[in-house]
């Protein structure tokens, strides 16, 4: 199925439930035996315009739907290879997922591109491959992957470990007790529920959960905020010269007329007679409604303005065959732990007592002030040694059961650009599952793990 209608049911308004507001200043009573608790949260996450908003108090019963020993929020690549993981473990695990599908922005976002090394990633991600492989669905040349195809592997794999999945459910909210999550609030066709766990894994990619919960976060580079460039992903199909024809009308947009006026534009392959394109998004804010949504409706437009530029300039037979139906995020929100990974660690290769993944990308830090093929550094300075990411990385300095996974892991922005990429948040999710397992087996919060023990389980599973 394409991507055209399959967010029809995922985007369940709740905003309504969430109107811009600060929730009950203090805590509510947390008893385990009730079924129901009252929602409460922290500030909104747009602080910058709390001041000079009307504020509501909201209250509302909502029913303990659900209860595991781990609850993963987000099903992107570090989210699926969480989950999998604690459920290797012996933990019942729930993974929520806002979308139909697991897989984040190499499905739902169309990437489809698998960067860094593939393999001794864990057994999470090797096994991935081999689904891949027995589909056809992967190159065999390159680590370009049929995302639809992902889509399923994923799905199949989770349920193979036990994984209860919620999707079209949104999170929501976070209730907090002396620094320790209780229930996380969630949004599904269903309504509002709460789910009760005893760690909890933030793979929302824009570290929604911490927001949430009040935690301190890092976003943008220090000067001015700004985060890593988003891009669009939209495909086109092949058809024959007499078939092919310029898609924009002529008083629509901006036309594109000469190839230097390109935003940063990529072309893949995407099977037989068809291309992946991906262009370049800058100066939104993935963690602000307003701005995301701005974010999407200027890559949509930005789209027919390249599409026509290849179609009437160049005179390529493309015929528009669908967009990815969210735009793809390099970086929302990062989460502060207790150890911020920096791109001196990446480019001395450090190693750490408490190392649990490893990444091996280049510096991929795109300018994000400028659409073109532009890099905060030199190409001479992107390359890095293979380097070490702690446990330390991904434990939330102010949850003591908050683990985090993926794009929102502790670390600066240039450590991120290199960290982003599929494989290396596979293997952080991984880590973060199995010692999330590990706690609820020992009753304990994950920095209070022995690190070796960890690391030992992480390597016996193929990392």
């Amino acid at each position: 199925m394409k991507r055209r209608r399959f967010l029809s049911a995922a985007m369940a308004t709740i905003s309504s439930w969430l109107v811009r507001r600060r929730v009950l200043a203090g805590e509510l009573n947390n008893s385990s035996g009730g079924s129901s608790c009252s929602a409460g949260s922290t500030e909104d996450a747009t602080q910058h315009e709390s001041n000079s908003l009307e504020q509501v108090t909201y209250l509302r019963k909502v029913p303990v739907r659900y209860a595991a020993d781990v609850v993963v929020l987000g099903g992107g690549i570090a989210g699926v290879s969480a989950a999998c993981a604690a459920a290797r473990s012996g933990a019942s695990v729930i993974l929520v997922e806002r979308f139909a599908i697991t897989g984040g922005d190499l499905t739902s976002g169309g990437v489809a591109n698998f960067c860094g090394q593939l393999h001794g990633q864990g057994e999470v991600f090797d096994r991935i491959l081999q689904d891949l492989h027995k589909f056809k669905a992967i190159d065999a040349k390159r680590p370009v992957v049929q995302y639809e195809i992902l889509a399923i592997v994923l799905q199949e794999m989770l349920l193979r470990h036990g994984v209860k999945l919620l999707l079209h459910t949104r999170f929501v909210d976070a209730r907090t007790r002396n620094q320790r999550l209780t229930e996380c609030i969630v949004c599904g066709k269903s309504g509002p529920e709460a789910i009760r766990a005893r760690q909890f894994i933030d793979c929302t990619g824009d570290g929604d959960v911490a927001r949430a919960a009040g935690f301190d976060i890092m976003k943008g580079r220090p000067a001015d905020g700004l985060q890593l460039p988003m891009s669009l992903m939209f495909f086109v199909r092949h058809v024959e010269a007499n078939e092919a024809f310029p898609q924009l009308p002529d008083d629509w947009f901006v036309p594109i007329r000469r190839r230097t006026d390109l935003p940063m534009t990529s072309i893949w392959p995407d099977g037989p007679r068809s291309n992946a394109l991906k262009i370049k998004i800058p100066k939104f804010d993935a963690t602000d409604t307003e701005s995301l949504t701005r974010a999407e409706i200027r890559a949509r437009r930005r789209m027919m303005e390249v599409l026509d530029y290849y179609q009437r300039i160049e005179h390529k037979p493309w015929r528009l065959d669908h967009a990815s139906p969210i735009i793809g995020i390099r970086e929302g929100c990062r989460i502060s732990g207790d150890y911020v990974l920096t791109v001196d660690d990446l480019r001395a290769g450090r190693n750490f007592d408490d190392a649990v993944a490893r990444g091996t990308f280049y510096l991929d830090g795109h300018k994000p002030d400028d659409d073109k093929r532009t890099y905060i550094l030199k190409k001479s300075e992107m390359q890095v040694p293979p380097y070490q990411i702690p446990l330390r990385s991904l434990c939330a300095k102010d949850g003591r059961n908050l683990m985090m996974a993926g794009r929102c892991f502790s670390a600066d922005q240039l450590a991120l650009s290199s960290a982003r990429v599929s494989t290396t948040c596979s293997m952080m999710g991984q880590a973060a599952g199995i010692a999330a397992a590990m706690s609820v087996q020992n009753n304990c919060d994950p920095r209070d793990l022995e690190a070796a023990k960890v690391r030992r389980v992480v390597e016996q599973r193929g990392a």
